[in-house]
């Protein structure tokens, strides 16, 4: 009986030079990370998707709770008015807002909004939780799902309800709340790094991208495969101003009521979008190991039964020595051919294959190919969880080279509008800029490149501002963005 052949296995991706978005949407797809669902501008996550998700939730989990952050879980909906009491938050947030007016049966005597974010909400319980400064600092996170009313979506990068983890901070001053806005956007920086292989660039937001209501926005910029930016995280110092609002309040050790300073820090589901672009490549999804759900996938090969049964053996055998490494490990023994499992694994990133057949059985080897170069290499038995281990080791890290190598090619300094306008297509742009928000939107308009952010640490080099030549030493980041 000939073996079943995988129907969708020889689908062919479209090429990234041809059509980006096509290829973004045909990785999503094809690596089955997700799907659109009957509710428009809702996705589906599938479990090789979410598995990803669980893989940087339970990292950043661990990041938070090193920081003594504790989690918990504050309701869905909230209250119109909530939203109300803080003027710029409802601002910002009122476009995209979801709102219940009927339940039960009934009109609700006080429409409900659904969670764009959770500063109301959980800031009004805080005002119960906080009495004195001995309830500080208070460090609250949580896990849950968000919906904004977006008009142009996209899985994963935009869409109308996502996942995310939410932190809340309260402080007694404002030098403890600004030194925290900090280090959890450091923590953001570690993670993008060093998990997910992603170089990015810490910053400040201008006050015409910060967040609604805070008092200063920080960021985390990275680079896609196409040249374009994504805010990879963001920290924001909130300030005094939810705490007026909702009352924040606590008896000082001077014996004085103050109002809190306070801070909240976030990431999403669109880090898997990140991901894909970031590191994906025609063949489809390319996956740091860190991330991986599988970071080893074993394929038995063999013609006859005797030799199907020695080769799935022998790569249980080895699937077993790597999972007591605490490797993540899939022997692959399903009923198709090697070809199509070859094609499916490239697809899903997975960043080593092992292959065991007849001849390497009798040599007493196996064949590795790694996803990140395509590098093959024969390894013996001996030694080879040690190898397999040194071989991910060494994908993680040049992955990240590989990004930061990419962003430094398309990373450009400009101080001429009209060549700026050429050059913000796939790069990012370092340029002057005078700090008027007249001059940004301007910018925005007529290239629809943003300033992404203002970087850390930048030498005040004095220059012209891009748009109106007006003198000034700051530099910033330009760059169109998903």
């Amino acid at each position: 009986m000939p073996a079943k052949q995988d129907k969708n296995a020889q689908k062919a991706i479209t090429p990234r030079s041809k059509d980006y978005s096509e290829w973004y949407q045909d990785v999503v797809e094809q690596a089955e990370m997700a799907e659109h669902s009957p509710v428009r501008g809702c996705m589906v996550i599938k479990p090789y998707g979410y598995a990803i998700w669980e893989l940087m939730q339970k990292d950043l989990d661990a990041r938070f709770k090193a920081k003594d952050v504790q989690n918990a879980y504050f309701p869905l909906f909230i209250p119109e008015s909530f939203l109300k009491r803080e003027a710029q938050h409802v601002e910002g947030f009122a476009p995209e807002v979801a709102v219940v007016t009927h339940a039960g049966g009934q009109k609700l005597d006080e429409p409900l909004v659904v969670r764009p974010t959770s500063e109301t909400i959980m800031y009004d319980v805080f005002s119960r939780w906080i009495h004195s400064y001995r309830d500080l600092p208070l460090l609250i996170n949580q896990w849950a799902n968000i919906v904004r009313w977006e008009m142009r979506t996209r899985l994963f990068l935009r869409t109308t309800e996502f996942l995310w983890q939410e932190g809340h901070t309260v402080h007694q001053t404002e030098d403890e709340a600004e030194s925290f806005t900090k280090q959890m956007l450091d923590v953001y920086r570690q993670f993008a790094e060093e998990v997910m292989a992603i170089p990015v660039i810490p910053g400040q937001k201008t006050d015409s991208e910060r967040f609604a209501g805070a008092v200063r926005t920080y960021c985390i910029e990275a680079m896609m495969g196409d040249g374009k930016a994504l805010q990879a995280g963001t920290s924001h110092m909130l300030g005094q101003n939810f705490a007026k609002a909702f009352g924040v309040k606590f008896l000082d050790a001077d014996g004085k009521e103050k109002y809190g300073w306070q801070t909240s820090w976030g990431v999403s589901t669109r880090l898997i979008g990140g991901l894909i672009m970031a590191h994906g490549d025609d063949k489809g999804l390319v996956l740091p190991p860190k991330l991986a759900p599988h970071q080893v996938v074993i394929i038995p090969i063999g013609v006859t039964p005797e030799e199907v049964e020695a080769s799935q053996s022998k790569a249980q055998e080895i699937a077993d020595q790597l999972k007591e490494e605490g490797v993540r490990v899939k022997v692959d023994s399903r009923d198709l051919r090697p070809g199509p499992k070859f094609f499916e694994w490239e697809k899903k990133g997975v960043p080593v294959r092992i292959e065991i057949g007849p001849k390497d059985l009798a040599n007493s080897s196996v064949m590795t190919v790694r996803r990140d170069t395509s590098t093959k290499q024969v390894l013996t038995e001996e030694g080879l969880i040690d190898a397999i281990k040194d071989i991910l080791d060494q994908i993680q890290k040049n992955l990240y080279q590989k990004a930061l190598a990419f962003r430094e090619e398309h990373t450009v300094t400009v101080d001429d509008y009209k060549k700026f306008k050429k050059d913000v297509e796939g790069n990012f742009v370092l340029a002057h800029w005078c700090g008027s928000a007249e001059c940004e939107a301007k910018v925005k308009e007529e290239t629809k490149a943003t300033i992404r952010c203002i970087p850390f640490g930048q030498a005040k080099t004095p220059g012209k501002c891009l748009y109106c030549s007006q003198k000034t030493d700051l530099v910033v980041i330009f760059a169109k963005a998903y």
